[in-house]
């Protein structure tokens, strides 16, 4: 996801270099190094690369439980916030999972158009000793460090769906979902964004982070569940509020933290590209969330905490794929056209498309990630402050369209991926919705038997 950040060009002459140094590497791309002949210089593992690139994990551990679980927890209501925790915390654990025994080799390994192969599946041939190559020549990092960073973006990519069909559907039925997901969505796309070989690496789309990877396919996994799931009882007939924005504010607070690991790690280096990664996810939410309020006072009257923490988090989502190649005034553009955006999104949007997306998943992170995807091939650009030189070669209407293709191969696939993996998964569950009775009283009581707020 961030590799992206080069041009092909730079990348073969990085592959020619690897090679010439005996590495059995197929790729500059983050594909895992062989053991280097005894001949030549072994390539150079930074240990403050490796300390940065640990922390960068921990604090995307961080966005998932405790910051997504709380935004989420707070927005639903009271007899419904311990499953909504639960769910977060176990799609989360079950990806994590899955990513070390099948996941990390079908995205990164072979070099495949649209998907990888099982060459390391159970982390065979991964051991200490192991190298993944980074963006520069001759630097790579401990190959364990790369599995688990990715680990937790596969992780909390399936933790974002469980917001739009919060509060009505089986867990039974959501891990038998996120399993199908993750197995025919999520790995194929990852493969071909990342993943050198990967058909839209190949024909050089621009995702630093993951709007598409991440953000765009969790929206619409999320809209489908809404789809197919079906409205929570009462919804458009009585008031359905969120029952503590606190908790909310604070996790969304958590997730703007967490996310500088999430957007600067993705340089797998404590470097420069990094530290731009790293003010753009401080200027974009800052701008949205400003944008968020002003739309939401213009057409409201009042702007909300709930809307600012909804800013935020737009914001973030926005910045996502361009962190690394746009500039801090571009960031601030696509932070503010995003937060303003998605208002919109949240209200006008769903309203449209008839969806009870409970939390707003596609209405943020979906239509945010679009809309972040397609405004990195613009502001990509040097002439806007970018890093893509445009006297070298560089056209902002082609890359926009590559962009474009980007999105539209990510709506249609993890479409279609997500409404067989609801049908299959009612059919296993015996249905994907819990019982109306056990809807009235409550998940946390009837699903788990406790309450978060006794008495």
């Amino acid at each position: 996801m961030h590799k992206l950040a080069f041009d092909a060009r730079a990348m073969r002459r990085a592959a020619t270099r690897v090679a010439a140094t005996s590495l059995a590497v197929a790729a500059v791309a983050w594909l895992p190094l062989s053991a280097c002949a005894q001949t030549v210089a072994a390539p150079t593992v930074a240990k403050g690369d490796v300390a940065w690139m640990l922390t960068s994990t921990l604090l995307v551990l961080l966005m998932a439980t405790p910051g997504l679980a709380l935004f989420y927890g707070g927005m639903v209501r009271a007899k419904n916030v311990l499953s909504v925790l639960i769910q977060v915390a176990v799609v989360f654990s079950l990806l994590v999972l899955l990513w070390f025994v099948f996941g990390y080799s079908l995205a990164f390994s072979g070099s495949g158009a649209w998907l990888g192969d099982f060459g390391k599946a159970f982390l065979r041939g991964v051991g200490v000793q192991s190298l993944a190559a980074t963006f520069s020549p001759g630097v790579a990092l401990p190959e364990y460090v790369f599995v688990a960073f990715q680990a937790t973006f596969a992780g909390i990519t399936g933790a974002l769906v469980v917001g739009a069909f919060a509060e009505r559907m089986k867990l039974a039925a959501v891990l038998v979902f996120t399993v199908i997901w993750f197995t025919f969505g999520y790995l194929p796309l990852a493969h071909m964004v990342w993943a050198a070989g990967g058909f839209l690496f190949e024909k050089g789309a621009l995702d630093f982070a993951g709007g598409t990877v991440v953000h765009i396919n969790a929206g619409v996994a999320g809209l489908v569940g809404a789809w197919c799931v079906g409205k929570r009882l009462g919804y458009g007939q009585v008031a359905i509020k969120p029952h503590n924005v606190t908790l909310t504010f604070a996790g969304a607070a958590l997730l703007w933290v967490g996310w500088f690991g999430f957007n600067a790690g993705s340089a797998l280096e404590a470097n420069a590209s990094a530290a731009l990664a790293f003010i753009n996810t401080l200027l974009a939410p800052a701008a949205a969330m400003l944008a968020w309020a002003l739309v939401e006072k213009w057409m409201k009257g009042k702007a909300s905490a709930l809307g600012v923490a909804s800013g935020m988090v737009a914001g973030l989502v926005a910045i996502t794929p361009a962190c690394g190649t746009v500039g801090p005034m571009g960031a601030i553009v696509m932070g503010a056209v995003t937060g303003a955006a998605c208002v919109w999104g949240v209200n006008g949007l769903k309203r449209w498309l008839r969806a009870d997306d409970s939390l707003d998943v596609f209405g943020v992170h979906g239509l945010g990630g679009i809309i972040g995807a397609l405004l990195t091939g613009v502001f990509s650009a040097d002439r806007f402050g970018g890093i893509k030189p445009v006297a070298g070669g560089y056209d902002m209407l082609v890359q926009t369209g590559v962009q474009a293709l980007g999105v539209l191969i990510t709506l249609g696939w993890i479409g279609l991926v997500s409404v067989l993996g609801y049908c299959i998964a009612g059919r296993l569950c015996g249905g994907l919705r819990v019982e109306e009775e056990d809807e009235c009283e409550g998940l946390d009581i009837a699903a788990h038997g406790e309450a978060a707020y006794p008495g």
